[in-house]
């Protein structure tokens, strides 16, 4: 058995490839999430349209919207808007990781996926983004630096052109423009994370 025949079980062996074939083996989380003027439960479930409510739920869960979902009116059944406009960028986002968590897709493709969330809830949802990834081909694009410490091969693009490659400690110790990167964000964040707290002491003094 060809190596290619083990891991694409569907693909014709005389390399013709049906589109529907080779979109079920790819899941995508884009930057700009577009919903469809529908439920989120249609959203969320438009990956796997043979999914139970309670598959649609746990995927929910796990990419951290479930709880918010259930905050609306309508819980699970609430339009979205014509391309979702009634959501936040942040829930679109969350919806698209719910969907591509729901599909289980073998080549996972995350276009600044946590772009739109807040560093607790990106948090929340590395995790699941972790274990869906798991065993799976993914290519991740990304400019916030701490959503791909753990992939095996890490590319640093400038002026269109593959400037480094490595896996995150072995650029950190070239100390090159993903070290400079990496330095700047950590301090950015820092930062944020002092201004946090001065806030929340200054709300439990009041």
């Amino acid at each position: 058995m060809r190596a290619r025949d083990k891991f694409v079980p569907r693909w014709k062996a005389d390399r013709q490839v049906r589109q529907s074939s080779l979109r079920s083996f790819i899941g995508v989380v884009p930057q700009d999430t577009v919903l469809f003027n529908n439920t989120i439960r249609t959203n969320i479930r438009y990956s796997r349209v043979t999914a139970s409510d309670e598959e649609v739920e746990r995927a929910a869960m796990a990419a951290d919207i479930h709880t918010r979902i259930l905050e609306l009116p309508q819980g699970y059944d609430t339009e979205v808007g014509e391309r979702g406009l009634k959501l936040s960028g942040g829930e679109k986002q969350r919806v698209a990781i719910a969907r591509t968590i729901l599909k289980e897709p073998r080549i996972i493709l995350l276009d600044e996926a946590t772009s739109s969330l807040d560093t607790q809830t990106e948090r929340n949802i590395q995790a699941s983004l972790a274990e869906v990834c798991t065993n799976r081909t993914t290519v991740v694009v990304a400019h916030r630096l701490s959503t791909i410490v753990g992939a095996d091969q890490i590319l640093v693009v400038d002026n269109g052109q593959i400037a480094e490659r490595g896996r995150h400690e072995e650029l950190l110790m070239q100390g090159g423009l993903y070290a400079a990167m990496w330095k700047k964000q950590q301090k950015t964040h820092d930062t944020q994370t002092e201004t946090q707290t001065e806030n929340q002491t200054q709300d439990t003094m009041r």
